[in-house]
């Protein structure tokens, strides 16, 4: 069986915990397995040499209730051992899947936007269902199968060791099968692992796009799309059904060679009076018993490998590092005024030349409301995304009250920002948890007078369940400008000394961002405010205004003095203005 060393060993770790089961598992198969290697002796020695040539019909009724007795100590046996080695394969599952997903809560959005959803979701279902299915009952009934094997090679031999060595013979040649198909299907089944992973992103991409799909007439494309990614993974699929198939009849066949001369050498042996013919039969019972583990390791190995390949996709995904950590010496940070400031910040994405911010120095007061426009790609969303430690910057710092936010910790950071993003994230629980999210500790009278600060009491009442109406899927059934207010009172319950709207009312209709404004103004009271804004006419009244260009602060200043300078905000303000008109 071919696996890196590393990949056993982290799941040998992953038994560790649960090793008193595993082992009243493991030695009920042991039992399981030495009743099985007793059948040919009973068979052979016990029926055909002692009882039909002496015509005793006494042990012959001791044979016959030994038999029921032992199938039923082999039927308790074999239950507790595929009860407790089902409960540890469970149970490690369920470890790994926590642990995953408790990891990927740690990464940060680079991570995200380098990965896709669909590839996560597979290593969270398809690589881990496939463990939860294999590697425990495979590795046990491995263990099974050698002791099976070994046990039946000692009693052939101990009833003929010539006759042994014939049946041997093919041994090296299965060897060598063996570990060459089990190198390919390992290899084979990484890749197929990979290509589930793909299909999976198809399917995640449609679901959420399907709106644009239906508008744009793409079904034909999508379906393409989804038909040459099934495609791929049909063919890795059947490539590794190829090896499996080609495997097992390849070594039945050495194995059918090998009892070919046991049958050619016993008979002669039997012939000339130097094996009864108990002895020979029970041999044969043995080698048919051998013959089980060897087709059954052919199978049990080529399943392995396919667990294997998904362990080491679970464990790659474990061991990556996020790239965004707090400091040994990190400090709480405490309570703060509110004070943000830039020094010297420029920013790149991983794996790109080009900075997205480029030496940018901001000084923002306590409660000094300011927004960030720009053209597209100019770098807002980016510069407010340093901020809660979203990203690092490449070079300068960020700090808030004078504290640089890498020496405080990335919770205590986020304790005190609150967020409003365009588009809202709405969880599937009911409306009164979405908004508790803002601060988990709130009582239900804070979650509703945050309701009402975010004009969102009046519709939330209106439900069928009231606050306790679970929310569809992204907030589905609910308007756009009602999924904003749920987030707004989100982050009223969890009241930040720094805020960020990122475009809060971009998509809304007339009368929603009426009430959404007025909602933000209520919330940005007294609070350090970032505003990013589409609708420059939402921020006219903004303390101080800045125009963001190739990742610059190009200009800045009040709404009147900007307009006055005649600059990239005027022109922007006045494109705006044309096209409302």
């Amino acid at each position: 069986m071919i696996a890196k060393q590393s990949t056993i060993r982290r799941i040998i770790a992953l038994i560790r915990p649960h090793q008193k089961s595993f082992f009243l598992g493991l030695a009920a198969m042991v039992f399981t397995a030495l009743t099985n290697l007793a059948l040919p002796y009973i068979f052979g020695r016990g029926l055909i040499d002692n009882v039909l040539t002496t015509q005793d019909f006494r042990l012959l009724n001791i044979i016959a209730v030994g038999l029921v007795l032992l199938f039923l100590v082999k039927g308790f046996f074999s239950y507790a051992s595929q009860y407790l080695l089902a409960y540890v394969g469970q149970k490690i599952v369920l470890d790994l899947r926590n642990r995953l997903f408790a990891h990927l809560q740690e990464m940060p959005l680079p991570f995200y936007e380098q990965h896709k959803a669909g590839d996560l979701i597979s290593h969270m279902t398809a690589d881990l269902t496939i463990l939860e299915n294999s590697i425990i009952k495979d590795l046990a009934n491995l263990i099974q199968q050698v002791i099976i094997g070994g046990g039946t090679l000692l009693i052939i031999f101990v009833i003929h060791w010539r006759l042994s060595l014939v049946t041997l013979i093919v041994f090296p040649m299965m060897t060598w099968v063996f570990t060459k198909f089990s190198r390919k299907i390992r290899k084979v089944a990484r890749k197929r692992q990979d290509k589930f992973g793909d299909l999976t992103a198809v399917l995640e991409e449609m679901l959420y796009g399907i709106r644009i799909i239906k508008a744009f007439n793409l079904a034909d494309v999508s379906v393409g799309r989804f038909k040459a990614e099934n495609q791929a993974n049909f063919e890795s699929g059947m490539k590794t059904v190829q090896m499996q198939s080609t495997m097992t009849p390849t070594l039945e066949l050495l194995l059918v060679m090998g009892v070919s001369g046991v049958l050619w050498f016993g008979g002669g042996e039997v012939i000339r009076g130097n094996l009864s013919a108990g002895e020979l039969i029970a041999f044969f019972g043995y080698v048919a018993l051998l013959a089980n583990p060897v087709t059954a390791l052919a199978r049990i190995v080529a399943t392995l490998q396919q667990a294997f390949a998904a362990a080491d996709r679970v464990f790659d995904l474990l061991d990556q590092k996020p790239t965004i950590v707090d400091l040994p010496d990190a400090k709480e940070l405490g309570e703060v005024s509110g004070r943000v400031t830039f020094r010297e910040v420029s920013f790149r994405y991983p794996g790109e030349d080009k900075l997205v911010l480029d030496r940018v120095n901001l000084d923002v007061a306590p409660g000094e409301v300011v927004a960030i426009v720009g053209p597209s790609g100019a770098g807002k969303t980016t510069l407010v995304n340093l901020i809660p430690r979203f990203y690092d910057p490449t070079a300068g710092e960020i700090l808030v009250d004078g504290i640089p936010i890498t020496k405080v910790t990335q919770r205590s950071l986020r304790q005190k920002i609150g967020l409003v993003p365009q588009e809202t994230i709405l969880f599937g629980v009911s409306v009164r948890e979405n908004i508790r999210y803002g601060r988990l500790d709130a009582t239900d009278e804070e979650v509703e007078a945050a309701a009402k600060a975010a004009n969102a009491h009046e519709f939330i009442v209106k439900l069928p369940q009231g606050y306790d109406t679970v929310l569809g899927e992204k907030g589905q059934g609910l308007s756009g400008g009602q999924r904003q207010r749920l987030a707004i009172a989100r982050a009223v319950l969890k009241n930040p000394r720094i805020l960020i709207l990122d475009e809060a009312t971009s998509a809304l209709d007339t009368e929603s961002e009426r009430l959404v404004q007025e909602a933000l103004e209520r919330l940005m009271k007294n609070r350090t405010t970032f505003i990013i804004a589409h609708r420059l006419s939402t921020i006219i009244n903004a303390d101080r205004i800045l125009v963001l260009n190739d990742g610059r602060i190009q200009e800045s200043g009040t709404h009147g003095a900007l307009m006055e300078q005649n600059g990239l905000y005027s022109k922007l303000y006045e494109m705006q203005y044309t096209r409302g008109r």
